[in-house]
């Protein structure tokens, strides 16, 4: 990938997470954290929904060229946020409360509004 197709794609990665942060906080989560990382990956959001702890991936696209955004969240791609969650738990010493992992499919077309879809207890 170019260094100009990068700096697009990461961009557009940022801008994503902002709407899920509005979303979120409209919806009456409360942010823990953004962008935790550990074992070399991420978790891009983490919020309590009411009492349940809520480990969130979000993923962007502007076309749907090459799939929908939540298509990117693979078998593997859950094992590795899964297991980053327990070290967030481990790290702050949570025990074993609710937990649960959403994914936030944005899709932000070049002309119009965002389109989000939330799939909640997504795995």
């Amino acid at each position: 990938m170019s260094e100009d197709r990068y700096d697009e794609a990461h961009a557009l990665g940022r801008r994503g997470e902002e709407i899920a942060l509005r979303y979120f906080r409209r919806k009456g989560y409360r942010i823990v954290e953004r962008g935790f990382r550990l074992f070399r990956g991420e978790i891009d959001i983490i919020a309590h929904d009411g009492p349940t702890l809520v480990f969130i991936e979000v993923k962007t696209r502007a076309t749907t060229e090459f799939g929908l955004p939540e298509e990117a969240v693979t078998p593997a791609k859950q094992n590795q946020i899964r297991k980053i969650a327990r070290g967030f738990l481990v790290e702050r010493g949570l025990g074993e409360p609710d937990c649960r992992f959403d994914v936030l499919a944005v899709l932000v077309p070049e002309e119009g509004d965002p389109v989000v879809t939330h799939f909640e207890s997504a795995f």
